[in-house]
């Protein structure tokens, strides 16, 4: 399975409770944070919701 890399840019500041729980459970705590997962549909799912907050590499 292909791995992802997904950085948070933007600030959780502002977001719904429902955003700053799925950048928790990508496992991002911090701004410019870089995580690692595999590209799993329900990774992506997460991904996608708080796509104007993070960056993806693939």
């Amino acid at each position: 399975m292909a791995k992802i890399k997904v950085t948070q840019i933007k600030s959780k500041i502002g977001a719904t409770t429902r955003q700053k729980n799925t950048l928790a459970a990508l496992g991002l705590k911090k701004l410019q944070q870089t995580v690692e997962h595999e590209a799993t549909p329900q990774i992506e799912g997460m991904v996608q919701k708080v796509l104007h907050l993070v960056v993806v590499e693939r």
